[in-house]
């Protein structure tokens, strides 16, 4: 119990004293997570923790687009690549079809390494 409680606090230390970068990349890094976590539920037959996962990574592309800031015209590009996503969550949802979430992860993958070289670079500026 007691090591329970030093890894929560050291977990929240972590994510108060992220930069906003930082944040991002765990929160990609989560819903890789969850991805990974809904497509093995899928093939143990848990459906309840299938969709319980789908969920997390939806509502983490949800705060992806809430963040956007359309005054840039390519967050218009990455809204429509969240909302493919989000679409497709759905799909896998319902059917409970890991072969859409592979996709899902195969994409969330590309972004989050994506986003890895965008702080290499900002760093190295």
């Amino acid at each position: 119990m007691l090591t329970n409680n030093r890894y929560a606090a050291y977990a929240n230390n972590k994510i108060m004293t992220a930069s906003k970068p930082e944040l991002t990349l765990m929160l990609y890094d989560g819903a890789i997570k969850f991805c990974n976590m809904a497509i093995a539920a899928i093939g143990e037959h848990d459906i309840e923790k299938a969709h319980t996962n789908i969920i997390k990574i939806e509502r983490i592309i949800e705060e992806f687009q809430s963040t956007l800031n359309f005054k840039y015209p390519v967050a218009k590009d990455f809204n429509n690549v969240y909302q493919y996503l989000q679409d497709r969550l759905k799909e896998a949802n319902i059917k409970k079809d890991s072969e859409i979430l592979e996709e899902v992860l195969k994409h969330l993958r590309t972004m989050r390494d994506t986003w890895k070289e965008v702080m290499k670079k900002n760093v190295n500026a």
